[in-house]
């Protein structure tokens, strides 16, 4: 055999091998082959380093490296996280962008990439100002780490919007399903990865080792996002034309409220998605202070927690092309959670940091099953109403439950774990680990609500509903 021959033989089985193991691969088409899908699909790996930072290595560094009180880290984590519902403006005003070069969606994703680059850049400073400030006012360094994540989650949530709208503009309406899917993994590839190479570079904790870490993340961000959108848009004058008509959303309105499960779909995404998110900011300083890991063993907890959350997106994905009711998936998602929550609970007095593994791996499975469960639901509504603002009130509601239930979180542990360290509730309760527990307790009886709040809605069908075939469009992007 040839050496060209041998080469062509290569070169058709790893095309073969890609097709065969990365999900949703064959969402590539002619018009989109798949090295270029992946290229445009390389902001989501910025956008998951930024959530890895965000949400798990630097909350734990904030409580328990630094000695900031929980509450206030929480309440920072939760501030881009409060900023998620912008992202149906942002999807609309790149929907209707007026510029005389012809750009949508790139303007939006290189502003995007600026904010979270220009965050990541102070984050560090202003953290270790807050710890251990001398000069100026009380107030500079909690005000400059909380401008820091705010920036940071606008550049996030605008970037993600924008590259997730253009990845739909250039695919065919047929494949735009496994193309909105594809990039979606590829974020959570993005946490897999992030929280593996930080949790690698911090294993030696220093505050000169943590500024090194964020800004190079910054610098990261920017190189991967240009990568990503260079030359993707082809430049369309007549589509940024300023004369041309603008859409109104009073109508889109009336028919979404037109549908009585509507209330109850969203109570429920609301309790569920608050349920899953109280302990973002608690599972890794738990895992420091209670089971006494270190930076960069509680840093890998995000790959778990991704990972887990992988996994629980392609079962959902598996078991709605089979034609199962989507309400039913959601609801198993919340018992898995259960289950996972009583895993984190019981770690602690049996001292086992595997269990604690498997309970923050299932915590992502059942997030992940319910989070995809009830968009479809919520997709489901919009084919009714011919509208995807259904699509835009679940990001609302997800975004806001989750915020809120981030600050909740901290400030629960933080103010009950005051009352147990000063034996105000008991010899047998004057431990720190009482906080965790009293939030992860809450957690388990929100996912019971949310339970009783979906029950009615699973009882709709009374067998598997059909196969799932609807097309993504702009307003059904996932929150």
């Amino acid at each position: 055999m040839t050496a060209s021959a041998q080469k062509s033989r290569m070169v058709a089985f790893w095309q073969t091998v890609g097709m065969r193991f990365l999900p949703f691969a064959d969402a590539a088409t002619a018009d989109l082959p798949l090295g270029r899908l992946l290229r445009l699909s390389m902001f989501q790996l910025s956008v998951g380093m930024a959530a890895v930072l965000l949400t798990g290595t630097l909350n734990r560094v904030m409580i328990v490296e630094l000695g900031i009180p929980a509450s206030l880290v929480a309440i920072m984590i939760a501030l881009p996280v409060l900023a998620a519902p912008l992202r149906i403006l942002i999807g609309h005003r790149s929907d209707t962008y007026k510029s005389v070069l012809g750009w949508r969606r790139v303007p939006y994703l290189w502003l995007g990439t600026l904010l979270q680059f220009g965050g990541l850049a102070i984050m560090p400073f202003s953290l270790l100002l807050m710890n251990s400030q001398t000069v100026g006012p009380e107030w500079a360094g909690p005000a400059a780490a909380a401008l820091a994540f705010l920036v940071t989650g606008l550049g996030m949530h605008m970037a993600q919007t924008a590259g997730l709208a253009l990845a739909t503009d250039l695919a065919a309406p047929d494949s735009r399903p496994r193309v909105v899917a594809l990039v979606y993994v590829v974020l959570l590839l993005g946490m897999i990865f992030a929280s593996l190479v930080f949790g690698a570079m911090l294993t030696d904790f220093s505050a000169t080792r943590l500024i090194g870490v964020v800004q190079g993340a910054a610098v990261f961000t920017v190189i991967v996002n240009v990568i990503a959108l260079w030359k993707q848009e082809v430049r369309n004058p007549e589509a940024t034309h300023a004369d041309r008509e603008m859409p109104s959303f009073r109508k889109a309105w009336g028919q979404y409220r037109a549908d009585r499960s509507t209330g109850r779909l969203l109570l429920a995404v609301a309790l569920g998605s608050a349920a899953f998110s109280m302990q973002d900011v608690l599972l890794e300083p738990f895992g420091g202070e209670i089971l006494g890991l270190s930076v960069s063993e509680t840093t890998l907890l995000t790959a778990a927690w991704a990972s887990g959350a992988l996994i629980g997106f392609g079962v959902a994905g598996k078991m709605l092309h089979l034609g199962y009711n989507m309400h039913r998936v959601a609801a198993l998602g919340a018992l898995i959670g259960i289950a996972a929550f009583t895993a984190v609970i019981l770690s602690s007095p049996l001292g086992s940091t595997l269990l604690f593994v498997i309970g923050v791996t299932l915590i992502g499975a059942g997030g992940g099953l319910f989070a995809v469960a009830t968009m479809l639901a919520a997709m489901a509504l919009a084919d009714k109403s011919d509208s995807g603002f259904a699509i835009g009130a679940w990001s609302a509601v997800q975004a806001s439950a989750i915020g809120i239930g981030l600050a909740a979180g901290g400030i629960i542990r933080d103010t009950v774990n005051a009352a147990a360290t000063s034996g105000k509730l008991g010899q047998a309760l004057e431990s720190s680990v009482t906080g965790y527990n009293t939030v992860y307790h809450l957690e388990i009886f929100l996912l019971f609500v949310s339970l009783v709040v979906i029950g009615p809605l699973t009882n709709r069908a009374g067998r598997p509903t059909e196969p799932v075939t609807r097309q993504f469009g702009l307003a059904d992007l996932p929150g």
